[in-house]
């Protein structure tokens, strides 16, 4: 909303933004990132959602509407640029001191995730680019709402921070490009659901770099899945702005973490004759592929158990739905919706054996994750999509018309839109009989990929390493 105000107001019309009292700081901080010193901003007073309606109607009539009254007939904002003169350049030593000392000072400056980092000095941020073919300067993308350059040289720089060793580069300079593309919406990533990015590697890169995708694929302890799943952190919180102390952009309510980057196991794929994700995301088998994509929730351990696959499509499809089934009207409201599956070599194989592609899986879950209509948009207005109605959905063409087939309040409608987005990466314990979704946040974080761009000299850079 603050983005289109912007634009209004640079196109000589008067606005003002509405504001509930727990996003003002968001508030500033994307009106910073806009080059916007004075965006006129109504502040309401506490959380809407949960007062009553004579609450409401008091706080519009003493509050809002004296703020709005003053917004509109005062003068246009001001708009500022970013005092260059005042960013270091990227060879500028900012601090020096001890290590302890060195981690004080950024986290006093809200540099660090809370742990301790790795000192990017000079000598080892040239480390990093030796394993790349561009130059430190170029720049990969721009992270909103901060609008801060992401360059191979700060990316690099990041990574150090991280703990990644200096062979993943290509691969961080790949996750940047990704969450860079406007499709992805990384300005939306400190919003109030708190999705998570998360990271997944394809290819043999995954293998060379001695990625995690087996037990425990998904928790902490293997130095390339942890630290790259940490860097994407710091570049949302260095580079984007997404911080969460006062004054900062992240309004993840309540929120969750992964520092940890999920790796696909190919050859588990092999074996049981399905195609890896990265194939299902339109690459070549064999290429080197990253996919970053929102979650804003994980299912509970999904276990089931039989030589039928038909038996393991169903409990799927029953805890997917409890898990994915109260999200999904913002999906709807959207019409996104890229729920991702984690699943067991040992369950994968039990659908292959039987003749089941993942094609197969995806048409299944489509067909059977369902939800109440009167649900749906009961559970929209809760979340804050007040004018929220299916039938008008439909009518807008953002959902097929048997979202409408008639007006029973608890007629069933799909929670899984189109079977095409729904993904299926084959990781995890092969020894154990257990699947996870990841439910992800509609248009805010959709899948992109990139190819993994190896330098000309990287197989004399790992021969020598």
């Amino acid at each position: 909303m603050l983005r289109a105000s912007a634009a209004i107001e640079r196109a000589g019309f008067p606005t003002v933004s509405l504001v509930s009292t727990g996003f003002l700081k968001q508030a500033e901080v994307v009106a910073r990132g806009l080059g916007i010193d004075d965006l006129k901003i109504a502040h309401y007073p506490g959380t809407p959602m949960v007062d009553s309606r004579e609450e409401l109607r008091t706080k519009v009539e003493r509050d809002l509407l004296p703020q709005i009254i003053e917004g509109l007939t005062s003068g246009r904002t001001a708009e500022r640029k970013r005092d260059a003169a005042r960013e270091p350049t990227p060879r500028d030593i900012v601090f020096s001191g001890t290590l302890e000392e060195v981690n004080d000072k950024f986290y006093a400056e809200m540099w660090t995730d809370g742990m301790p980092v790795f000192p990017p000095t000079v000598a080892h941020v040239e480390r990093f680019l030796r394993y790349t073919d561009r130059a430190p300067e170029e720049v990969i993308g721009v992270c909103p709402p901060d609008n801060r350059e992401a360059t191979v040289w700060n990316i690099a720089l990041t990574g150090v921070m991280a703990g990644c060793r200096p062979e993943y580069m290509p691969l961080l300079v790949a996750v940047v490009e990704a969450i860079t593309d406007p499709e992805f919406r990384v300005q939306d990533a400190g919003s109030t659901p708190g999705w998570e990015p998360l990271i997944t590697v394809s290819g043999p890169i995954a293998s060379e770099l001695d990625f995690n995708s087996g037990a425990s694929v998904m928790r902490v302890g293997r130095r390339a899945n942890s630290t790259v799943g940490r860097f994407l952190r710091l570049i949302l919180r260095n580079m984007a702005g997404f911080r969460f102390a006062p004054g900062a952009g992240d309004k993840g309510s309540i929120a969750q973490n992964f520092f940890v980057a999920l790796a696909e196991n190919e050859a588990a794929c092999t074996e049981i004759g399905w195609a890896p994700y990265s194939v299902d995301r339109g690459f070549d088998a064999g290429a080197n592929v990253v996919t970053v994509q929102s979650v804003v929730s994980v299912s509970p351990p999904i276990y089931t158990g039989s030589d039928d696959p038909a038996e393991h499509a169903r409990v799927l499809a029953e805890v997917i739905g409890q898990s994915c089934g109260y999200w999904s009207p913002v999906a709807m409201a959207y019409a996104k919706n890229n729920p991702l599956i984690v699943m067991g070599p040992s369950i994968a194989k039990v659908f292959a054996d039987h003749g089941w592609s993942k094609d197969r899986i995806r048409q299944y879950l489509h067909e059977n994750v369902w939800i109440a209509a009167d649900d749906a948009e009961r559970y929209a207005y809760y979340i804050g999509l007040t004018g929220f109605k299916l039938k008008d959905q439909v009518g807008k063409g953002l959902l097929p018309a048997e979202y409408c087939a008639s007006e029973d309040p608890k007629r069933r409608v799909r929670v899984f839109m189109r079977p095409e987005w729904i993904g299926i990466v084959v990781a995890g314990d092969s020894g154990r009989n257990q699947s996870k979704a990841y439910c992800s946040n509609h248009t805010q974080g959709p899948p992109v990929s990139r190819e993994v761009k190896l330098p000309r000299n990287w197989n004399e850079l790992r021969t020598r390493h």
